[in-house]
């Protein structure tokens, strides 16, 4: 029988690990991205399919461009629909987690911005 070997163990200081965890947003990009990719592939897939068929005289070249826009257009739709259910999610989500939005930082800025102004305007009222 084979000897079981132990583990080899390796000290590691806190200092010496980073570990990067992808935000919810990095993962939703990466899988979105990965969908696109799918779908391009999906489509050049139809057209080479199509191409074989329009040469092999199953179907008149017309019907393959119309078949190919057809596929096309509807992947658009989809797409589209997708992503809008894909963004009110995102949206949805955030607000479960109570994480301010651009809209809300901007307005924060602009508080902080007209905040500055008056400190500095006071400022120079104290030293005239």
């Amino acid at each position: 029988m084979a000897e079981k070997q132990e583990p080899e163990v390796v000290e590691v200081s806190e200092e010496e690990v980073v570990v990067e965890e992808p935000s919810i947003l990095d993962s939703l990009r990466r899988v979105l991205l990965a969908s696109v990719g799918v779908v391009a592939l999906t489509i050049e897939e139809i057209g080479h399919l199509v191409d074989k068929l329009v040469e092999r005289g199953e179907i008149a070249e017309q019907e393959g461009k119309k078949l190919i826009a057809e596929i096309k257009e509807k992947r658009k739709t989809k797409t589209d629909e997708a992503e809008e259910v894909a963004s009110t999610r995102v949206r949805e989500a955030l607000d479960r987690m109570d994480i301010p939005t651009k809209a809300d930082i901007d307005d924060l800025s602009k508080k902080i911005n007209a905040l500055s102004k008056k400190v500095d305007d006071l400022k120079k009222a104290q030293s005239e």
